[in-house]
């Protein structure tokens, strides 16, 4: 199994919509060409920021199909899933396996309380189901629980297609222990927090899944391009000079601020899907202040 394009920023990408709610799928192809040409270096459907709670299995397959379609393999794209049964799962990732998938991505289950003995059994069955696709693990404390290092590890060495982590945790101690307990296989972590990449990339990241790489994929891929040319002092200056544009959207309601973000940068996305609202007020200028400042000239009105 070929795991060399799993690198660099990968992008958990959007999901315009139409009032009804429906996919918006001109403004989904735009999307898909607008990351790419930043440079991004992988397309995640259906992470958080994807809003993937919100869809029903139909809604993903249809989504799916377009982001495939329109990528043509110019980067690869993963299929991301947070099942809470483990049947549902497989369901999922044979779909994406049908539907062309490069690779799975899958969260810890939401609600629960799993002993490491359970999540283990879990991730892989799912993994096994596919045994021919990539598979990375999603560790998102925003669940209620953290996905243990040892864990990780064990499922790193025991299942072949299990190659690498989203931690979306931001504890770097926690990242450094999993990239130390996986150091001796080919295992790609990545760090899940855009303020990150910089750091991670010094701890030994594979690259960072970006949300803001939807509307800043320049930016972002900027970071990441510089440490791997050897420019470090570089790639930390592009880092601190982005990071205020990502901590101001921790003023919004989760997960509205990447499409505040896009609006604001005219890409007109459409609203979160209910019951997320937009941004308004001063939580909505504050980005734009910092975007701004960001982009300089480049910035929309």
């Amino acid at each position: 199994m070929d795991i060399s394009r799993i690198k660099g920023i990968i992008v958990p990408l959007l999901i315009p919509v139409n009032d009804d709610e429906t996919v918006n799928e001109p403004k989904l192809r735009a999307v898909v060409d607008r990351v790419i040409d930043g440079g991004v270096q992988g397309i995640l459907a259906f992470g958080s920021n994807s809003e993937f709670y919100m869809l029903t299995d139909e809604e993903m397959e249809t989504i799916f199909k377009i982001i495939v379609d329109e990528t043509a393999d110019r980067v690869p794209v993963f299929f991301g899933m947070g099942p809470i049964r483990t049947s549902h799962g497989v369901k999922l990732a044979k779909m994406a396996q049908r539907l062309g998938a490069f690779g799975i991505s899958v969260l810890q289950p939401m609600f629960l309380k799993p002993t490491d003995k359970e999540l283990y059994d879990h991730f892989k069955t799912i993994a096994d189901t596919v045994p021919d696709l990539p598979m990375l693990l999603y560790n998102n404390p925003r669940v209620g629980y953290k996905l243990n290092a040892s864990l990780v590890s064990d499922l790193a060495h025991d299942v072949k297609n299990i190659v690498g982590v989203k931690d979306s945790s931001g504890d770097l101690t926690y990242f450094e222990e999993v990239v130390r307990l996986t150091s001796d296989i080919e295992f790609r972590p990545f760090t899940g927090k855009d303020t990150l990449i910089f750091l991670g990339l010094c701890a030994g990241s594979y690259g960072s899944v970006c949300s803001t790489a939807n509307g800043l994929a320049e930016q972002v891929v900027d970071i990441y391009n510089k440490f791997e040319a050897g420019d470090y002092k570089g790639s930390r200056e592009a880092q601190y000079a982005f990071n205020p544009a990502r901590l101001v959207q921790n003023k919004a309601s989760f997960p509205v601020a990447t499409k505040d973000m896009a609006n604001l940068l005219g890409m007109n996305v459409g609203k979160p899907i209910l019951p997320s609202q937009p941004s308004s007020g001063d939580v909505l200028a504050g980005m734009k202040t910092e975007m701004d400042k960001l982009l300089g000239t480049k910035a929309a009105n």
